[in-house]
């Protein structure tokens, strides 16, 4: 069967990507150079919400929090068909101090995002005393159950995948995209869709001479306890806690700037270990795992998503870099609104490809 489209990278945006176009009646092709769902959006870890909104321009703000109100009702009918849970739970996020309180209530009341000023001591017990900020309707994912849902589920509306297949080489002729050359051949359809992440612009290549996309680092520690120690996600300036239903806490991350090199380090371990510390001086839990993952760096966190300049059927949906599964339903709702010449729900002039 010949396919609509072939998607380049099965992440989470590929997969979101994948399944709106299935159900607005597209054939599509998945082609993963590893196992689906087994690099960035397997590696993070699932905070529903940028870190802090008001840290970031307003085309990140927009993607994401769209995203986030999609995310509950996916997930939703995700459990329903797949029978696979995501675990999508509205745990909230406290945001210990130091935090900017008047800038962060003004953007809260001026988006209608939920923020209350509360005592730390109501939920973090034997921890630091003062005053924190409460975003009650942040929520978090299970990255590798939401993963596996979708694909499930991408495969119950008809979407095929090709696994541990390496695309080398974008073919173009007249200004159409001809074929992908790849470690299983040549494969071809009628349009071709990239969501490679962090591996998007090499993919690209020539085709993408202006495309500022890099790999950056993350490493995440992961916790377990016979119960969970806290309920709401906590955020320290740049470092995180996302407690689990089943007790396991994972705590991160790194930002590094250092190549396609996937290894952990034990000076991350130290200073992640140190920062854990300092926010709770009695924890002496130590990790039973620890995990890299490469995020697709851009510019100010800002995607592309869209049809290229002058290539008229080859498409990009990446550069997500740390809310790939946060802004992915969103994203794939711009995608095919731009395939079908449809209205947008917002200004998209940000994430044209250029």
């Amino acid at each position: 069967m010949t396919s609509d489209f072939i998607i380049a990278g099965a992440g989470a945006v590929g997969l979101t990507s994948a399944l709106t176009l299935l159900e607005a009646g597209y054939r599509v092709t998945l082609v993963e150079r590893g196992e689906v769902g087994r690099e960035a959006s397997w590696a993070g870890g699932g905070i529903m919400s940028p870190l802090c909104s008001w840290d970031y321009r307003e085309e990140v703000t927009q993607l994401a929090h769209r995203g986030m109100k999609m995310l509950g009702d996916a997930a939703e009918m995700l459990h329903a068909t797949t029978g696979i849970d995501p675990e999508y739970q509205r745990s909230g996020m406290l945001v210990l101090p130091p935090c900017r309180s008047d800038l962060a209530e003004a953007w809260c009341a001026q988006h209608q995002f939920p923020l209350q000023r509360v005592a730390i001591d109501q939920y973090l017990r034997q921890a630091m005393a003062g005053e924190a900020l409460l975003l009650p309707d942040v929520a978090q994912v299970r990255n590798p159950r939401f993963l596996r849902a979708l694909r499930r589920r991408v495969e119950m509306s008809g979407g095929q995948f090709v696994e541990q297949c390496e695309v080398h080489r974008i073919e173009v002729a007249a200004d159409r995209v001809v074929g992908l050359h790849t470690t299983q051949g040549k494969l071809t359809a009628a349009n071709y869709l990239i969501t490679a992440g962090a591996w998007s612009k090499p993919l690209l290549g020539e085709f993408a001479p202006t495309v500022d996309l890099r790999p950056i680092r993350g490493q995440i520690l992961l916790f377990k306890f016979d119960t969970p120690p806290f309920t709401q996600i906590l955020l320290k300036e740049s470092l995180y806690f996302i407690p689990r239903r089943d007790g396991h806490v994972l705590v991160g991350s790194t930002l590094e700037d250092v190549g396609f090199d996937k290894s952990t380090t034990a000076v991350a371990r130290e200073q992640l270990m140190h920062d854990v510390r300092e926010v709770f001086p009695y924890w002496d839990a130590e990790p039973i795992q620890h995990w890299a993952g490469f995020r697709p760096g851009s510019p100010d966190n800002v995607p592309i998503i869209g049809r290229h300049s002058s290539i008229a059927n080859l498409y990009a949906n990446t550069g997500h870099f740390r809310y790939g599964v946060t802004m992915s339903l969103a994203a794939a709702e711009i995608l095919l609104n731009e395939i079908e010449g449809e209205a947008q729900p917002f200004d998209t002039t940000a994430y044209l490809w250029r």
